[in-house]
């Protein structure tokens, strides 16, 4: 395994370049407005795995729901997305979209986060996605933006956050931001990443950074398995979105880093209308799960030593899966363990 890393980090290296050529013009992701490999300090937060989804607050055609009609197979729900500060350069903000949400107020939004917390679930704020652009690339970015998200987890109850910027990252300066939320939130903090395939190309890409950086505080990074067009593996091959070898050879990447498995997860759409590109049925989501943790049901792509139990699956969205009647989270909740 230690071989196959050397080979890997040396072939991401050399390759990132013809990555970046390979991605398809339409690579931002989904909807506007996730001893050995071991941090000494990385927090668990449960044993088992996660089912992460993401609720809209915007009406954007697939359906418009409540939380409380999250099913529970869903037990880490981030909520999409925060927003720029008005006053605070770097900071974000959140205000629930009552006239898109037919009626639903925001005496009800807290209720409902309340009673998901009760039944031992979690809500965190996401921020960012396709449209939404939080920059944090200094010192006093930094500040505000742990500032004001520990701000908005005590006023709403968010167990956390997320952090899928799409438009570029400063890892050094984002890492301080996330780790001086730590430092206010405490050990139960959720942190969670929802990068794009190419941020993962290279040692030398930002995501890529933030997360050697943040091992000791990141809860799991949901990496987006869509909208991608070809990318390489962890073997320097290349392989196209929407196969569940795609998904299997390029976790490989994250599984391979300085991270525990329970830290990576997969990210995919979960109906084909969630995404520009890269959807592929649950039942291959849970084919590419079993090759990583398992060894089985693997095609081209297979690991050199199966890596165990990782983390989980994220879907964009739980609204796009109510259209299918929540196919994607009945048929991979079955899958985690």
């Amino acid at each position: 395994m230690l071989t196959f890393r050397k080979t890997r980090l040396a072939l991401l290296g050399g390759l990132a370049a013809v990555a970046t050529a390979l991605v398809s013009t339409g690579a931002a992701a989904a909807e506007p407005a996730q001893v050995e490999n071991t941090p000494d300090s990385a927090q668990t937060q449960q044993t088992e795995q996660w089912l992460t989804g993401y609720w809209h607050n915007f009406d954007n055609g697939s359906t418009v729901m409540p939380l409380s009609e999250i099913p529970s197979e869903y037990n880490l729900v981030a909520i999409a997305f925060a927003e720029n500060h008005p006053q605070l350069d770097g900071g974000i903000t959140f205000e629930l979209a009552e006239s898109e949400l037919a009626g639903y107020t925001d005496a009800q939004f807290r209720e409902d986060i309340a009673a998901i917390q009760a039944e031992g679930r979690k809500v965190i704020i996401s921020v960012g996605g396709e449209l939404g652009h939080v920059n944090v690339t200094n010192p006093t970015q930094a500040q505000n933006f742990a500032d004001t998200t520990y701000e908005l987890m005590q006023d709403y109850g968010f167990d956390g956050v997320d952090i899928d910027l799409e438009h570029g990252i400063n890892a050094e300066h984002m890492s301080n931001a996330l780790h001086d939320l730590s430092g206010k939130a405490g050990s139960d903090l959720i942190v969670t990443m929802a990068p794009q395939t190419i941020d993962f190309q290279s040692p030398t890409a930002e995501y890529y950074k933030l997360a050697e950086n943040i091992s000791d505080i990141l809860t799991i990074i949901n990496m987006q398995y869509y909208n991608s067009g070809s990318m390489l593996g962890c073997d320097g091959n290349v392989y196209q979105q929407g196969t569940p070898d795609f998904v299997a050879a390029l976790a490989c990447i994250q599984l391979e880093m300085n991270l525990t498995p329970d830290q990576v997860g997969l990210g995919l759409p979960a109906v084909s209308s969630a995404a520009g590109g890269g959807y592929m049925a649950p039942s291959g989501v849970v084919s590419a799960l079993d090759c990583l943790q398992t060894g089985n049901g693997c095609g081209s792509f297979s690991p050199e030593t199966p890596y165990g139990q990782i983390g989980g699956v994220m879907t964009w969205s739980i609204n796009w899966d109510a259209t299918s009647d929540y196919a994607f989270a009945r048929t991979v909740s079955a899958a985690l363990r």
